[in-house]
């Protein structure tokens, strides 16, 4: 269990701070940031990099740094917080790639990490019995229970 937790801190610091001088770069220069051009963006409702700016940030920049370090207190519902930015991450690259209508090798990337976070999330979940994954553990149970007794 703690490889997992090792694990999501790693990727959790990884995407918060590069989404935190990825979203510093949008806020200080919306028009042109990381050499990205407002054209990305006339599928979508910005006319330019500053509100996704402060978007990438906060909730995936910040979000994630603050999930890496709450790590250190082994908080009881850890699962939920990691939970929360890895689908938050996910989202964000899913959404983008449908406002720049165009996918690029990090898109997947950063898709591929979302994903892992959350699915070690959820390992973090079932170790600690919270909700969902307690219901499907006692789920699993009453069924093994209900196969032994057959078998008996």
């Amino acid at each position: 269990m703690k490889k997992v937790y090792r694990l999501l801190c790693i990727l959790h610091a990884f995407v918060g701070v590069g989404a935190m001088f990825g979203g510093f770069a949008a806020i200080t220069n919306p028009q042109n940031p990381a050499g990205a051009t407002v054209d990305l963006l006339k599928n979508s409702p910005f006319s330019n990099f500053f509100i996704p700016g402060i978007l990438l940030f906060t909730v995936i920049g910040l979000g994630n740094v603050i999930t890496t370090f709450l790590f250190r207190f082994k908080l009881r519902f850890q699962g939920y917080i990691s939970s929360i930015f890895s689908w938050a991450l996910v989202i964000w690259i899913v959404v983008q790639c449908i406002m720049i209508n165009s996918v690029h090798f990090l898109h997947i990337i950063y898709f591929i990490i979302g994903v892992i976070e959350a699915i070690l999330s959820i390992i973090v979940l079932f170790e600690k019995r919270l909700f969902p994954t307690n219901l499907i553990i006692d789920f699993y149970k009453k069924i093994k229970k209900q196969k032994d007794d057959c078998n008996v």
